[in-house]
C-alpha cells in the first residue's frame, strides 16, 4: 500500500513529532474548492490511575494567507526563548526525581534516571 493510500481522504501531506507524551501531526489538507490548507494536531497522553489512557487534542487550522507571517511570528518567538532561556529545559531540573548527567570515567554522560518507551506508550 503506498504512503498516500494510508492518509485520509482529504489529507495531502503529512508528517509526525513524537515527543514524549505529546505527539504533534502536521497535516496538508484540500478544501472543499480545491486549495491547501494546514492542519496541526496536539495529541497529549494521559494516564489514569489503574494504568489505562486517553488522549486530549487541540487543533489549528492555518490557512495559505496567513504563512508568511505565521512563519515570520513563530520563528521571533522561538529565537526569542532561545536567546532568553537557552536549550536546556528548564522545568526538567524542578522534578523530583531530576538526575543531571555526570560524565564517567570514560568521558561519557550516564544517568540513572531513564524512560523505557516502546512505540505503543506513544
Amino acid at each position: 500500500m503506498s504512503e498516500k493510500g494510508l492518509l485520509e481522504k482529504d489529507e495531502i501531506f503529512s508528517k509526525v513529532l513524537r515527543a514524549g507524551r505529546r505527539t504533534y501531526f502536521f497535516d496538508v489538507r484540500e478544501t472543499k474548492a480545491g486549495d491547501y490548507y494546514l492542519t496541526i494536531t496536539e495529541s497529549k497522553k494521559f494516564t489514569h490511575d489503574d494504568g489505562s489512557f486517553h488522549y486530549k487534542k487541540h487543533k489549528i487550522y492555518l490557512y495559505k494567507e496567513d504563512f508568511s507571517a505565521f512563519r515570520e511570528i513563530l520563528a521571533e518567538m522561538t529565537d526569542y526563548v532561545i536567546e532568553e532561556k537557552g536549550e536546556e529545559v528548564i522545568s526538567e531540573r524542578h522534578q523530583k526525581d531530576f538526575k543531571k548527567e555526570t560524565p564517567d570515567s570514560n568521558g561519557e554522560s550516564s544517568s540513572d534516571n531513564f524512560t523505557d518507551l516502546s512505540f505503543d506508550d506513544i
